[in-house]
C-alpha cells in the first residue's frame, strides 16, 4: 500500500501548476464583470449575454 501511495503522490499532475494562472485570470475577469454590472446597471444586460454565450459554449464542449 505504501508503494501505491508514494506513486500516486509522486505523479506529475500534483506538481503541474500551468493551468492555475488561467483559472485565476478567469476568476478575476468574472469578479470584475460582476462589479461592473453592480456599479453600472446599463451594461448588466450585455454582461449577462456574454456569460450566457460562455455557458452555452462550455456546455457543448462538456457534452462532446
Amino acid at each position: 500500500m505504501k508503494k501505491v501511495t508514494k506513486a500516486f503522490l509522486g505523479l506529475k499532475i500534483w506538481k503541474d501548476k500551468h493551468g492555475q494562472d488561467l483559472i485565476e485570470y478567469a476568476l478575476m475577469a468574472g469578479f470584475v464583470a460582476v462589479a461592473a454590472g453592480a456599479l453600472m446597471p446599463n451594461i448588466a444586460s450585455s454582461i449577462s449575454t456574454v456569460f450566457s454565450k460562455i455557458n452555452s459554449v462550455m456546455a457543448s464542449a462538456a457534452a462532446s
